[in-house]
């Protein structure tokens, strides 16, 4: 028997005519409709369908069925990052937890970048999704975006008044600048400086929590740069307002290694000189000299409850909630003990 043209889409009963059954039998494969038809057939439908490559048009099918298999996971592409959203080592750790429990569903993950919240409705209309994940709007209009679909979805560090019908998935920002500010005050240091790029939201969270920690009459606030050129800049331009401070808490594990590597540059020690705490407790703070000292979010516990969630919300299992997942202080390298 003459063999599919490789170059040209492989169609159904090009599968069929190989393997002498039927196209409804292969449509039934596809569909996963396999009650009435053996389990040699079946296996031998969708050997020659891997074969002749026809994976790949099964997408399309999928799209068109109620059930899509798809995930989507759509991340702020904020100016602070550059235009290298991905390759933020929180974004990038929070995707690959949500990729190894999307995929031990048994679902299909799809990477949505964007600066607009309203690009969302049509994505998931585009794409027929099953549920999304939010990741990085600090927005106040979240409620709108309920109301403009029904696809079930869950955000992580979103910040509004009430849940609604939404999952917000946050973790204890307070408690992570208060164990922060506490350690720090513990080791002796009487002077601290916590640094972010906003005074909104997480971040300020995590300020307020570092200032009850450590105590408000000793702690300041500096607001840095997003981008980084300019942060190198603006941290030479206030070197010595820095050497002022024995120990600083940077609400990013991303800001505190920069901030790092910028004082090492300028043969300031860490932490004989200047101690440092970071927030995430990304795998960057094992591999940067000395190790960083962060604040820890279980980002594997976070991407199991995201899907848990999406289920209970697609079956009514479940309304809108706020969840707050728990952090933990890891102590490393970057701070010392003031004697």
């Amino acid at each position: 028997m003459e063999q599919p043209n490789q170059t040209q889409r492989v169609r159904i009963c090009d599968i069929a005519d190989e393997l002498g059954v039927s196209t409804a039998t292969v449509s039934n494969v596809i569909h996963g409709k396999t009650k009435k038809i053996s389990d040699e057939t079946v296996g031998r439908v969708q050997e020659l369908l891997e074969k002749r490559q026809y994976i790949p048009s099964m997408a399309g099918i999928l799209l068109a069925q109620n059930d899509s298999r798809i995930i989507g996971v759509v991340i702020n592409n904020h100016e602070k990052y550059e235009g290298h959203v991905l390759e933020d080592v929180f974004i990038a750790s929070s995707l690959n937890f949500l990729s190894a429990e999307i995929e031990a569903a048994g679902y299909f993950m799809m990477v949505k970048t964007t600066t607009a919240i309203t690009d969302i409705v049509r994505f998931a209309s585009m794409w027929n999704l099953e549920g999304m994940v939010l990741i990085g709007f600090c927005e106040q209009d979240f409620n709108k975006l309920r109301e403009a679909m029904h696809v079930p979805f869950v955000v992580y560090d979103g910040y509004f008044k009430t849940p609604g019908r939404i999952c917000n998935l946050i973790v204890d920002n307070f408690d992570g600048g208060f164990q922060a500010g506490t350690y720090l005050k513990q080791l002796g240091h009487k002077k601290a400086l916590c640094i972010s790029d906003n005074g909104i939201c997480m971040d300020l969270s995590r300020y307020q929590g570092f200032q009850k920690g450590f105590g408000a009459a000793n702690t300041d606030f500096m607001q840095i740069p997003m981008a980084k050129t300019e942060r190198r800049i603006f941290y030479g331009t206030h070197l010595e307002t820095l050497k002022k401070y024995t120990a600083v808490f940077a609400v990013s594990d991303y800001y505190a290694v920069d901030l790092m590597q910028f004082l090492q540059e300028q043969e300031i020690r860490i932490p004989e000189d200047i101690s440092i705490i970071g927030f995430d407790d990304t795998p960057i703070c094992q591999q940067v000299v000395p190790a960083l000292t962060s604040i820890k979010q279980d980002g594997a516990q976070r991407a199991r409850l995201a899907l848990k969630t999406l289920a209970q919300l697609k079956s009514g299992e479940a309304e809108g909630t706020t969840i707050t997942l728990p952090v933990t202080l890891v102590k490393r390298k970057s701070v010392k003990t003031i004697e």
